[in-house]
């Protein structure tokens, strides 16, 4: 796709050929592109329609019915941010009484619609022609908002930013273009070191522009956090997602945060001041209490499960992993509950002997902290994924005191 089919797509005939398309099914793709190939429409027009008809159905998960109104690209749609965390970065921004945000590398501009709707007014970079494009078309119910094509290395902040209530985003980009991993996607990079625009490049416009955010891979060093600034690992239905850091005026809680996003649930955010500074660890030999909370990835990645044990009166498991043993049960949001069953070493005879003696013939399987292939353990324990007419349990594979141990669990 070109920026030529871009601009036809966001015209009143592509979006009205747009609109009329059924919802894709891969068996009539050839069918209906006929279809519209008959009418006149270009072969390579047929092909953007199509295209943008089957990432329209898979970025309903991402955006739900404001995908039917949105244009995409593959890889935008896939580095695009989720609907609820977007409207959760751009409520910083609103709530700080900006009235402008460059953002810096938009991408296909989920972040850019969301402070457009919250009435901030948008400046918005990407260095890919295509994408720009593609964030200025999704852009145009916000006239005064728009995106164009620009290096986040040749923008030059505002003179006056803070007075000006001027604020900036970036995304920088931690993917290699050209470099596919074996999905077909372009190939992630992890290290701090390699994103684009470079890290130096964001400190700098941070210096520059006060009310900066950045949004970052979950793998950030905690040692790399800025004096003052707010590094908030996000998580989304129990997927971790991002860790963005934030300066100046956005910073609502220096430091380490996590923010847990539930669906139909609200948000919950942690902070250091929740956290004990050094985590209880449950000492070798000692029983595991009749409860385990499974800290969320976010709490886990920010170095937060001292809230955990803090909000549980309990103990770390094993220290790094996020699970927590407590006596008394506690509602946590931010870490899932779970009743212990048994404990047994992570050993094939006697865990296929108690699954045996308990009825149980079908296992759902977790596992933190030990290297194990799920089917060759179910093959071992000679049990399928599938209850049959037996019973279902959890069962834990994780380690204690540096010994590795299966617990039977209950879903609470």
């Amino acid at each position: 796709m070109d920026v030529a089919a871009v601009r036809w797509l966001a015209s009143p005939q592509g979006q009205s050929l747009l609109r009329d398309l059924p919802p894709y099914d891969a068996r009539t793709a050839i069918a209906v592109g006929q279809r519209y190939r008959a009418l006149g429409i270009a072969p390579d027009l047929v092909a953007a329609l199509l295209t943008q008809q089957r990432l329209r159905e898979r970025a309903r998960e991402k955006f739900g019915e404001f995908a039917a109104d949105l244009l995409f690209t593959a890889d935008g749609l896939e580095q695009a941010t989720r609907l609820e965390i977007a409207a959760a970065h751009a409520q910083r921004y609103a709530q700080a009484s900006l009235a402008t945000v460059h953002d810096l590398g938009c991408g296909i501009g989920a972040d850019a619609i969301a402070l457009a709707v919250l009435g901030v007014t948008v400046h918005a970079i990407d260095a890919d022609a295509v994408t720009a494009a593609v964030a200025d078309a999704n852009l145009r119910p916000w006239p005064e908002s728009r995106a164009r094509v620009g290096r986040v290395e040749d923008f030059r902040p505002p003179v006056s930013a803070a007075r000006d209530r001027v604020g900036a985003w970036l995304d920088p980009a931690r993917r290699i273009a050209g470099v596919a991993d074996i999905h077909g996607a372009a190939r992630r990079v992890f290290r701090l070191g390699d994103i684009s625009p470079s890290w130096s490049s964001v400190l700098a416009i941070a210096q520059e522009v006060p009310a900066t955010g950045c949004k970052l891979s979950p793998s950030f060093p905690h040692d790399q956090i800025p004096r003052g600034a707010q590094a908030q690992w996000v998580s989304h239905a129990g997927a971790l997602l991002e860790c963005a850091i934030w300066w100046g005026p956005l910073v609502r809680s220096a430091g380490r945060t996590a923010r847990v996003v539930r669906t139909g649930q609200p948000a919950v955010e942690v902070t250091q001041d929740q956290a004990t500074a050094q985590v209880p660890a449950l000492a070798a030999g000692s029983n595991l209490g009749s409860w385990l909370y499974e800290s969320d990835r976010a709490v886990v990645q920010a170095g937060l499960v001292g809230a955990v044990t803090a909000a549980t009166d309990g103990h770390e498991l094993e220290p790094g992993l996020g699970y927590v043993t407590s006596d008394t049960a506690h509602d946590v949001g931010f870490a899932r509950r779970y009743a212990v069953i048994e404990v047994l070493p992570l050993s094939i005879k006697p865990l296929r002997a108690w699954l045996r003696a308990q009825g149980i013939t079908g296992v759902t399987i977790k596992k933190r902290g030990v290297r194990l292939d799920d089917e060759e353990l179910r093959r071992q324990l000679r049990i399928g994924r599938g209850a049959g007419t037996g019973a279902s349990t959890i069962v834990l594979l994780t380690r204690h005191a540096g010994r590795q141990v299966a617990l039977a669990l209950r879903a609470d």
